[in-house]
């Protein structure tokens, strides 16, 4: 099941957070699906870069969040699949739970995988994905790019493509620190 790994970390009678059941939104090539950026303060603060493939959101820790400049790199820590309705959670993770803490949602809109003959899929099975996101910060292209870096494959680098989007030096999230959804910050949930 794509999400067992997402159930086994957390109990569902002192988390908020939804154990997910809904279908698959949308497949296939260049199809725009949702897109999700979280900003999670746990033991430290960082973001959660989420993407729909496949019936569930494919999930990226990025300590230093995302960046408007195509000169930054940033790493990007792949965790387990979470499910489409994480996509709308806010609030805090009690203590003794995975990822305790606060959760807010920073940005959301959708992406489209910019792969030609590739699904979004077969793109991160391969290591590399560009895609283009509509978000409500974020916009423009973005590339995921797999490293073997310290010898795990579960980093990868999080790229802004040289666009019309781009803003070389610009602190997207400390000049934009609040909820899409709520207005809030993370140290305002309750």
């Amino acid at each position: 099941m794509p999400l067992d790994k997402y159930h086994s970390k957390r109990d569902f009678t002192r988390t908020s957070e939804p154990p997910g059941e809904s279908e698959p939104s949308a497949k296939g090539g260049g199809t725009a699906r949702l897109y999700v950026i979280q900003k999670h303060h746990a033991r430290t603060l960082h973001y959660d870069l989420r993407l729909e493939d496949d019936g569930v959101l494919k999930s990226w820790a990025v300590p230093k969040g995302p960046s408007l400049d195509p000169a930054e790199k940033h790493l990007a820590v792949a965790v387990e699949d979470h499910p489409l309705e994480y996509g709308d959670f806010e609030g805090r993770i009690p203590e003794g739970e995975y990822g305790a803490g606060t959760v807010i949602v920073w940005d959301r809109g959708t992406f489209e995988p910019l792969g030609e003959g590739e699904t979004f899929g077969e793109m991160l099975a391969r290591g590399a994905a560009k895609i283009l996101i509509s978000g409500e910060k974020l916009r423009g292209g973005f590339a995921l790019v797999r490293t073997r870096w310290g010898g795990k494959d579960n980093n990868w680098l999080l790229i802004k493509e040289k666009d019309e989007h781009a803003r070389p030096g610009y602190d997207v999230t400390g000049a934009e620190p609040l909820s899409v959804l709520s207005g809030r910050d993370v140290d305002e949930v309750e």
